[in-house]
């Protein structure tokens, strides 16, 4: 995420989605998928955080607010609704797993 930061001309690829086998379109990130990620005993924070904290700080990353206004722009525009579909995606399946 870090790199994305000063990066333009982002495509599809260019994201870290949370999910274990890289997806090639939204409809393959959904709530089990995310979950098996974000929950793992192998996530990169998994001994530091709580998984609902995990599951937090991902949304801070995906949130619809930050990620259309910060990052979407910097997509290029053949793959910009692919992108914000994906985001949407990882979001709704993020908000799922909170609230369970």
């Amino acid at each position: 995420w870090r790199q994305l930061k000063g990066s333009d001309n982002l495509g599809w690829n260019s994201f870290a989605w949370p999910v274990f086998k890289r997806p090639s379109d939204p409809e393959e990130m959904n709530t089990m998928s995310i979950s098996a990620y974000v929950l793992s005993k192998y996530a990169p924070d998994a001994n530091t955080k709580t998984p609902k904290d995990r599951i937090k700080e991902h949304l801070k990353r995906w949130h619809p607010d930050k990620f259309e206004t910060r990052i979407l722009p910097r997509v290029v525009e053949e793959e910009r609704e692919r992108v914000k579909a994906g985001a949407g995606a990882v979001v709704r399946g993020l908000n799922e797993l909170l609230n369970r």
